[in-house]
């Protein structure tokens, strides 16, 4: 499946958040953003069922696309877009829940991790932490330019960039061939939401 346009997805995180997730979703969508993934893996599967569901009804107006990071038996109950998996994980039995229609992509942090992606399965991953990242501090060794950019180089599929992503450095990973950028900590953390996908979706025009 096509992933949405622009390529920003907006990863939500309601312990970072200054603002409650739907009114950040809401700005969000408004000011352009078409895609938004649900990542509450601490809360109980219904709650996050429920999340996904009021998110959707709101990303409605706009035709964004909402998926979830997590379980597809949950996606598919909450009735995402898609799923998110964590690096290692069964692509195909999730392809098998979701059905055809469904967005589906899978974290890497390393080239290896690439190794054996089937496009006919995958749809995109997520690779990172490009840089240090305040919303996991400690987490990566970070790839760096040069390694996301070697990542590029041999997926099958299009790469979404993720940690330390922000306005400024946006534009030059998108320069290295990346498919998309991804968002969470920036945004949730942002006394304006707007305002900063705003300012990282001039990235793409």
């Amino acid at each position: 499946m096509r992933i949405p346009e622009p390529p920003l997805l907006l990863i939500t995180d309601r312990k970072q958040a200054h603002r409650n997730l739907f009114d950040i979703a809401e700005a969000a969508f408004a000011v352009g953003c078409r895609w938004l993934s649900v990542r509450e893996k601490d809360l109980p599967a219904s709650e996050q069922i429920a999340l996904v569901a009021e998110i959707k009804k709101r990303a409605q107006a706009w035709n964004a696309r909402v998926t979830l990071h997590g379980d597809p038996d949950c996606a598919l109950t909450a009735n995402a877009d898609g799923v998110h998996l964590p690096a290692g994980s069964d692509v195909a039995a999730a392809r098998n829940v979701l059905g055809l229609d469904a967005l589906l992509g899978l974290s890497v942090h390393t080239i290896d991790d690439v190794k054996g992606i089937d496009p006919s399965v995958v749809d995109y991953i997520i690779a990172g932490p490009v840089f240090g990242t305040v919303s996991k501090p400690g987490h990566g060794p970070a790839l760096g330019i040069k390694g996301i950019s070697m990542i590029i180089a041999v997926s099958p599929v299009p790469v979404i960039a993720i940690g330390g992503i922000d306005r400024n450095r946006g534009p030059a990973i998108l320069k290295h061939g990346a498919g998309g950028l991804a968002m969470m900590g920036g945004v949730m953390r942002a006394a304006d939401p707007a305002e900063e996908i705003g300012a990282i979706l001039k990235a793409f025009r």
